[in-house]
């Protein structure tokens, strides 16, 4: 069988096979082919290991070291806060909460597009997630790594953070189930969890896959320590059985994790009695946020990633587009959430809650609330546009702008419900301290950290799921020219032009039988006693 080399693959120029209509129309976005290229199973491999096997570049050592300066701020900001307590943060009377929970918050929803990817768009058999789905969940559960610095260390005492937990303690305490900062505990736990086992068993193949290429290029270490990972991986139909079966179970115990969670962190605000926060609407305008700032964050990355590790016909123009659509519906349903906030202020006349609303827009943090709806509902609706959609400098200022704004969503939900209560007297002004903006600066750096080491060791895309969706992976795609049907004019019977050109690329000749005796030109005719056909 013919196949292509990584060296060509990465050459490629045009001839990607866009599918289109006779007279050069082209097909809608799901007609697409999900990988462009003409690639072959063998490209897709090499396209992906080489990353994980040849000599770090220097650019990734720069990168790194970046990240690395970010996570020893963060160390010395944590090392500050333990030794001298909260204090050192911005927190006033009455604003006692401030930047932890409006960063745990933003980190938690960043994390939340890694697992819509992989477990409900599986669920739902959306096949051009396969390219993006890996690093959209190593993108969560370092996210959720992020967020739990947050609630760890502002309990001041964290020597003593198990007394969270109902486990025995010395001090004979319990904790308060009543209280939603305990659910957290448990949904933000449970989905962390979750989300690393799933991401470990979609791991499986393609660490068998390096596995095997280390070995043959005689790397033993490497091939032990890939082999214990890979767990004895063989390839074989009993394996790919019990663990489309794991995968399968995982991605449904994972779905109803994107939607509880975020309702449970929206728990922490909206059962209390704090105007602005007493609201129903928050565990839906919670959950569209975070696959909003989610989503946002995976195209931020995937932009960077495609055109540095040159996986553009892996991560194509398509998948990127579909992700701007899903940030262009879901920041507008948190939009119609902002002005519906406003009119059920309204509508229930409480004055205290539209004083806490017309605060927002008109009070002295009315710089924050405008600079949220700019980035979250006017910028966004620029991917109504087919161009804007598919234009990268675009999607990756909007995809800036969106976190920029979903995390000053989370500061105006914050900040001005408590800064100005319901006495005058104990109004103020919150304004953060350098250890609240180092200790959020340095959680990027520990995040940029893992990320890096997940590009460098870990195969970035799954090579076996993107194979699965490619013209290959249909078992008479060889046979197509033989089976009876290809040249019978019908439409359903003949190959898109991508998949014919892969075909041509990837499938042997059919050998030509001239005089119809059932040997090919090319063998030896039989001889005396020779019964072979």
């Amino acid at each position: 069988m013919a196949s292509v080399t990584s060296k060509n693959a990465y050459g490629r120029s045009g001839g990607d096979g866009s599918p289109a209509y006779a007279d050069g129309t082209p097909k809608t976005l799901e007609d697409a082919p999900l990988v462009r290229g003409n690639l072959s199973f063998h490209d897709v491999t090499e396209m992906v290991a080489v990353h994980t096997e040849k000599k770090t570049p220097i650019g990734w050592w720069l990168a790194f070291g970046a990240a690395l300066t970010g996570l020893g701020i963060m160390g010395l900001a944590i090392a500050y806060l333990v030794w001298n307590g909260p204090g050192v943060w911005g927190l006033t009377n009455p604003v006692f909460w401030g930047w932890a929970i409006v960063n745990f918050v933003f980190w938690v929803g960043i994390g939340h597009a890694g697992t819509l990817i992989s477990a409900v768009l599986f669920l739902f058999r959306q096949k051009w997630r396969t390219s993006i789905n890996r690093a959209a969940e190593a993108m969560t559960l370092f996210a959720v790594a992020c967020a739990l610095v947050f609630p760890t260390f502002h309990v001041g005492r964290v020597w003593v953070i198990y007394y969270t937990l109902p486990i025995p303690n010395q001090m004979a305490m319990w904790p308060q189930f009543k209280s939603p900062l305990l659910w957290d505990v448990f949904a933000v736990s449970i989905y962390g969890t979750v989300s690393l086992l799933f991401w470990y068993v979609g791991l499986i193949p393609d660490l068998a896959t390096i596995r095997d290429r280390a070995a043959k290029a005689g790397k033993m270490l490497r091939a032990r320590i890939l082999g214990f990972f890979s767990l004895g991986w063989t390839g074989s139909n009993r394996a790919w059985r019990h663990y489309e079966r794991a995968y399968l179970l995982l991605a449904g115990l994972a779905t109803p994790l994107v939607l509880s969670v975020h309702s449970v962190v929206s728990f922490d605000f909206a059962v209390s009695i704090v105007p602005g926060w007493h609201t129903t609407i928050f565990p839906p305008y919670f959950v569209a946020g975070a696959i909003f700032s989610g989503f946002a964050m995976v195209v931020t990355l995937m932009v960077v990633a495609r055109k540095v590790f040159g996986i553009e016909n892996l991560i194509t123009i398509d998948h990127l587009e579909k992700m701007n659509i899903i940030i262009l519906v879901t920041g507008t349903v948190v939009g119609f959430a902002y002005i519906t906030e406003f009119f059920m202020a309204w509508y229930s006349q409480v004055e205290f809650e539209q004083f806490a609303f017309a605060n927002r827009a008109f009070g002295p943090y009315a710089w924050a609330y405008w600079t949220m709806m700019s980035c979250n509902l006017i910028f966004p609706q620029v991917f109504w546009v087919k161009k804007f959609r598919r234009s990268i400098p675009i999607m990756f200022a909007i995809s800036i702008t969106t976190n920029i704004g979903m995390w000053f969503e989370r500061f105006v939900i914050t900040i001005t419900s408590l800064h100005r209560d319901f006495l005058p007297s104990s109004w103020d002004y919150y304004t953060p301290t350098i250890w609240d903006v180092l200790l959020f600066v340095g959680t990027f750096g520990l995040f940029f950290t893992l990320f890096l080491l997940f590009l460098r060791f870990v195969p970035m895309v799954a090579i076996a799921e993107v194979k699965g969706v490619m013209p290959q992976a249909d078992p008479h795609f060889y046979h197509h020219a033989g089976d009876g049907h290809g040249g019978d004019g019908h439409p359903a019977h003949e190959l898109a032009d991508y998949q014919r050109d892969a075909f041509a690329q990837s499938a042997s000749p059919v050998p030509t039988d001239s005089d119809a005796d059932g040997v090919p030109d090319d063998r030896p005719a039989p001889v005396d006693g020779d019964d072979r056909s």
